[in-house]
């Protein structure tokens, strides 16, 4: 596929959305890839990093190797999602505590319409389709109701296979990963990690995620190969699951402190708008779900008109 500098840097801009939305606890970084069209070559490029990738190498040289891993690709994707990540990680930390409401209801109606997008690639629709489409919207709506956990583990070894688990989660539509460390109980120990620039913590979570990552891709890659319109409504089912999750109006059934000594939120429940307790702010919470709702409309027309 031949590709220019503006190509890259359209790619890097999507990478800074995957990023973006991997930095909120319930928004997976895996439905901005779906729905900016560059899943299947995202997970065709990562699989393809491999011991005979090392033979690539050592008999033909750097460039064939990178030419084999669709280096250029990776790489502009990978300096987007890592800017955003860096960039935005206070910015994302400061509107989840300000302003939970407005940026939650963002969130909804950009993954409301990626349900619709993602939907519509399944080419044909049968009893097994919809059965996998019902088990996936259970699997993800429980993992949704989950209690985190309360430990705030941050050791290496823990902080590895938390990136581990999370990465697969990040690329799976509809399973955040970020909500993933959550449950782990490592989400503010990594948030914290990138806000001190604790490297040696950052290192042992990205040394996790990328071994989490190229194995998980494999799988996907070959469910994808051989069964890809069961695996599509299994993915649309986890978004419609995962709606639960980044519904904007929560009531808070338990409280914990954190290792501040801060009172945080620990268990949740979805409520109507009407019985919030709070600022519901309905009027530009429902502009704000409109505007994420046609971004992805328009997101959609683009890649058709680029087709």
């Amino acid at each position: 596929m031949s590709r220019n500098l503006k190509d890259y840097i359209v790619i890097g801009l999507k990478g800074m959305a995957m990023g973006a939305a991997d930095v909120v606890p319930g928004v997976s970084g895996g439905t901005i890839a779906f729905i900016s069209g560059i899943y299947e070559e995202l997970l065709g490029s990562i699989s393809n990093v491999n011991f005979d990738l090392l033979k690539t190498l050592k008999q033909d040289g750097f460039k064939a190797a990178w030419k084999e891993v669709n280096g250029n690709f990776l790489l502009s994707l990978f300096i987007g999602i890592f800017v955003s990540i860096v960039s935005l990680a206070k910015a994302i930390k400061y509107l989840l505590e300000n302003e939970p409401v407005l940026l939650w209801s963002f969130f909804f109606g950009l993954v409301l319409a990626s349900v619709i997008y993602i939907a519509k690639q399944i080419t044909k629709w049968n009893f097994v389709a919809i059965l996998a489409l019902i088990l996936g919207s259970f699997l993800a709506y429980y993992i949704t109701t989950l209690n985190p956990l309360v430990s705030e583990n941050s050791s290496i070894l823990f902080m590895f296979i938390a990136g581990a688990i999370a990465i697969c989660a990040m690329i799976l539509p509809g399973i955040s990963g970020a909500f993933i460390l959550v449950l782990l109980g490592a989400y503010k120990p990594v948030l914290a990690a990138v806000n001190d620039r604790d490297y040696k913590t950052v290192a042992a979570v990205g040394f996790g995620a990328i071994i989490g990552l190229l194995a998980f891709s494999k799988v996907l890659k070959w469910l994808f190969t051989h069964y890809k319109n069961y695996t599509l409504a299994v993915l649309t089912g986890f978004i419609i699951g995962s709606l639960n999750k980044i519904w904007p109006w929560k009531e808070t059934l338990t409280w914990r402190t954190n290792s501040h000594g801060v009172e945080v939120p620990f268990n949740q429940q979805s409520v109507s708008p009407f019985s919030y307790v709070g600022e519901a702010e309905l009027t530009m919470a429902i502009i704000l779900a409109t505007i994420g709702f046609g971004l992805i409309l328009l997101m959609e027309k683009l890649a058709v008109k680029k087709q």
